[in-house]
């Protein structure tokens, strides 16, 4: 198919890296490899920063003059057989494409698409309304987590709603681990809000902690002098290395010895996703999306929504017992590479948007149902490295 993707939060070129744009890049990647032809068809960013009404016609009056640069261009060269949408919500609707798939024949899918209880009254609700529409219109709503499923299922009982599990590109992290004991890693953008918040947590936490840790912190942003004086009383045992390049992360994690984020208000979390493919155990923050990427006492430990206490006694529970770590690391190195890789995401995008466009033109039933768990068989799954196999070999 022809799949013209959209973004309306961060468009995959955008300058500024973040798990947004990642995620936008990786579908990309992942329906190429399935054999379609998958093209940004619009850079228009659509971020309301406050539920202004203001913000948000003048949103519209830009989505409208982009609509028109669109449809000259479907006029020449045809419109696309598909309309993928990565990560509406109440922030950053989708102003573009459901009104421009309804006027040329489009199917108009999404993934990542989100709603909250709590933001559909007042001002942010009018932002949702376009979010519910999009829902409606859908031949398929993809879920990433269970979390926004049942949120989709909530807002609109009748989308069509299936999961697919947030997947990465594991091949940069396929060199074997180098632990150094007692060696932390983090790797999160510095920004106020959650992110600001997890790093603060963090350093609090490390507060509390004895013996003889250290800490490397992969990021930046405009937050970064608060985490520096948050983390300037430890000295040098913490290291602020910057943004770090994709192979510079790589080897940052195959010496780490645990992967260490609160994780406020993260959806999922790529870099803990990326860690646990690099062998690092994870301790983290019971919260948000992160039970569904670490699962606890297996692949990592997750503690209690802000207890810091209980964070540091996590790290110090596997700087304690070597052997429970050791086993947490080949664990999460299994199972990222068996069950988030980019390989196996991409066969489930291509079997569940292939099914759902055709579907969606024969008249009959949308997408998956909301029942449709993500596929965990082995066609689905790549190979831990360690066990002698490339992803997607098995």
């Amino acid at each position: 198919m022809r799949i013209a993707l959209y973004a309306p939060l961060k468009p995959p070129d955008h300058p500024v890296p973040s798990g947004d744009r990642e995620m936008a890049r990786l579908l990309i990647r992942a329906l190429g490899a399935a054999g379609h032809q998958v093209a940004p068809v619009s850079d228009l960013r659509v971020f309301l920063r406050a539920p202004d009404q203001g913000l948000l016609a003048r949103a519209r009056a830009e989505a409208r003059a982009e609509a028109a640069r669109i449809e000259a261009l479907w006029r020449r060269e045809g419109p696309p057989d598909l309309w993928l949408c990565y990560h509406p919500y109440y922030k950053s609707p989708d102003l573009l494409g459901p009104a421009l798939c309804a006027r040329h024949g489009v199917a108009y899918a999404t993934v990542e698409s989100s709603w909250s209880r709590r933001r559909d009254a007042g001002d942010w609700g009018v932002a949702q309304q376009a979010v519910r529409a999009g829902l409606r219109q859908a031949v398929l709503n993809i879920a990433l987590t269970a979390r926004d499923a049942r949120g989709l299922a909530e807002a609109e009982p009748g989308a069509a709603i299936a999961r697919l599990a947030p997947f990465i590109d594991t091949a940069p992290f396929a060199a074997p681990p180098r632990p150094r004991p007692a060696r932390l890693v983090t790797a999160a953008m510095m920004r106020p809000g959650d992110k600001l918040s997890s790093y603060l947590a963090m350093a609090r936490a490390l507060g509390r902690l004895g013996g003889p840790w250290r800490l490397d912190i992969a990021g930046d942003g405009p937050a970064r002098a608060e985490v520096a004086r948050a983390f300037a009383p430890f000295g040098a045992r913490v290291r602020l290395l910057g943004r770090l390049d994709p192979l510079a992360l790589a080897e940052l994690f195959a010496g780490g010895w645990l992967y260490l984020w609160p994780g406020h208000g993260e959806a999922y979390g790529l870099a803990t996703l990326e860690a646990q493919a690099a062998g690092l155990p994870v301790v983290a923050e019971r919260t948000a999306g992160l039970p569904e990427v670490v699962h606890h006492g297996r692949t990592g430990l997750l503690t209690a929504p802000g207890d810091e206490e209980a964070l540091a006694a996590a790290v110090a529970a596997l700087a304690g017992d070597r052997l429970r770590r050791d086993c947490m690391a080949r664990l999460a190195r299994r199972h990222v590479w068996r069950a988030h890789g980019l390989e196996g995401a991409g066969r489930r995008l291509d079997r569940l948007l292939v099914v759902a466009v055709a579907r969606g033109r024969a008249g009959g039933a949308r997408g998956g149902g909301a029942g449709d768990g993500y596929l965990d068989n082995e066609e689905d799954r790549g190979r831990d490295p360690a066990a002698g196999g490339a992803e997607g070999s098995a």
